[in-house]
């Protein structure tokens, strides 16, 4: 089994006296990907986000091992103690549409992250750049075109190469297939299983389609009113669901033959 690279425990988040993430813990081992899925409102995106900082947690322990093999606590750092361990911690966003500067050529957009890290001088940005775009299957005329040029699936591709390019060990995915087309959906996702396989990268993915949540996750924490409901292997979770909302989710599945009819459980009888 391998090595736990994320610990959570009792991670507690309120706005404006709501509760949005209300004592959740869980684990997350190297080159495992965790699929957090729920209905719009769960929490499951203000989860990801305190986990990685972006937004200050009430309460709650977050602890992230990091390149040498120790354990950092990252919900004690500040600020400025946080900025070198960004870099093992990345994020794709959900909109690949707003995500990406509209001023900033492709080139600036992958280059700035090794600068703000101090990575390299001009000569091996552009070789990492160019390496990085290789990657998420892109080619080098793409360096100077600016986002607008791009379709969906392209920009998402640059979103995907501006999280790798400092080589993180931690991709929270945010939605981050969710604004695609069905067909360009299947090909992110391929590409980002290829991407974890070559670089052995730990995913958060966040999600409401849980047909892609069962195509790409090993694990899965189902979140609903802030809390986790379930939690199991993705074989056990749509298999065996333990909850009523679980299953209130599961059978919102379409089927993959179309003749065969959509008969999402009713939430009232669920007490839901």
């Amino acid at each position: 089994m391998a090595d736990p690279l994320l610990e959570v425990t009792g991670l507690y988040k309120s706005f404006d006296g709501a509760t949005a993430v209300d004592n959740v813990s869980f684990t997350v081992s190297e080159s495992e990907t965790l699929g957090i899925v729920g209905e719009s409102g769960s929490g499951k995106t203000t989860l990801a986000r305190c986990v990685l900082r972006a937004i200050d947690p009430d309460q709650g322990i977050v602890r992230f091992r990091t390149y040498d093999g120790e354990w950092t606590k990252l919900h004690d750092k500040t600020d400025d103690e946080l900025i070198p361990l960004r870099q093992q911690m990345q994020m794709v966003f959900q909109d690949p549409f707003s995500s990406l500067n509209p001023r900033m050529t492709v080139q600036e957009i992958l280059e700035e992250p090794l600068i703000i890290h101090g990575i390299g001088d001009r000569s091996s940005r552009r070789v990492e750049v160019l390496d990085i775009l290789a990657k998420v299957q892109l080619d080098q005329d793409s360096l100077t075109r600016y986002p607008h040029a791009f379709s969906g699936g392209q920009r998402q591709r640059i979103g995907i190469a501006r999280a790798l390019i400092l080589r993180p060990k931690l991709v929270v995915c945010d939605e981050s297939v969710s604004a695609l087309d069905v067909s360009v959906q299947a090909q992110i996702i391929n590409l980002l299983e290829d991407l974890q396989e070559e670089f052995g990268l730990t995913y958060l993915f966040v999600a409401h389609d849980l047909s892609v949540v069962h195509h790409i996750c090993d694990r899965i924490l189902v979140m609903h009113q802030g809390r986790v409901v379930e939690q199991g292997t993705v074989q056990e979770v749509f298999e065996n669901p333990k909850e009523d909302y679980t299953r209130l989710l599961l059978s919102a599945i379409p089927s993959p033959d179309p003749d065969e009819p959509l008969n999402p459980l009713d939430r009232k009888s669920l007490g839901l």
